[in-house]
């Protein structure tokens, strides 16, 4: 599986309509792929939670329809990261969607933890009630990566590789790597963990987005700035991992 990585960068001058343009592009431009993966909340800005109620749409709305047309014209499955969704009670979520190569919604996630400590996502959000695994893929955002029980949930139903968007700022990249791999590593899954780079209102975004095979080994790493990682995965490797090495089977909890 050849898994293409979009880490975007782009800050708080750039609109919403000139973005989805541009990252549609970028997708379209992705040859060879199998499996296009975008950031948390590219369309809205991670940090920029004064813009979240007026950029907010619904799952039928323009931007996903944009994307899955982006994801047909490819030929390849694309999660289109997140985004901010508004559902039918005017609830808002951070909500990433995997898309077939087709163009068809194969599954949606609504984040279980949100991030800002009672402001930010919390305060403006409705978290997510379960976790989601769509054959082998496993589907997490951001801070999602603090609660290892998430992961454990995502391995328990049946994920191999877990995907994760995210907009995680540079302060705290250290956390992001560290965490990242020993997901990874505790799960022996891969995990193909997708940041965003540039400042979001204000607040300058970590980059370095990462894949990491079951041992914990970095397959590849962006930088700072906006870059496409090619990495290709062999879904055989997790069930060989897994059974040269079975410490998942003396679990007791």
């Amino acid at each position: 599986m050849r898994v293409h990585v979009i880490q975007l960068s782009y800050g708080d001058d750039e609109s919403l309509p000139d973005r989805v343009d541009r990252v549609s592009a970028l997708v379209r431009a992705q040859s060879g792929a199998d499996l296009v993966v975008l950031p948390e909340l590219w369309p809205n800005g991670g940090f920029a939670y004064g813009t979240w109620q007026a950029g907010a749409q619904p799952l039928d709305g323009h931007l996903v329809t944009t994307l899955r047309a982006a994801a047909r014209d490819l030929g390849a499955n694309v999660h289109m990261g997140s985004f901010v969704e508004r559902d039918d009670d005017d609830s808002l979520f951070n909500t990433s969607v995997l898309l077939g190569a087709t163009g068809e919604v194969l599954s949606t996630y609504r984040k279980v933890h949100l991030f800002g400590f009672g402001e930010g996502e919390p305060a403006l959000m409705t978290p997510g009630d379960r976790p989601v695994v769509y054959e082998t893929l496993g589907l997490a955002t951001c801070y999602d990566l603090r609660f290892p029980e998430m992961f454990r949930a995502l391995l328990d139903a049946g994920a191999e590789i877990v995907l994760m968007p995210a907009a995680w700022p540079a302060k705290r990249v250290h956390h992001w790597r560290l965490l990242a791999q020993a997901r990874a590593v505790e799960n022996q899954s891969y995990v193909v963990a997708c940041n965003t780079g540039g400042t979001h209102a204000g607040v300058p975004m970590g980059g370095h987005s990462l894949v990491i095979d079951p041992w914990g080994e970095v397959l590849a790493e962006a930088g700072d700035a906006e870059e496409v990682l090619v990495v290709d995965l062999d879904p055989a490797y997790v069930a060989k991992t897994r059974a040269t090495f079975p410490v998942l089977a003396d679990r007791r909890l």
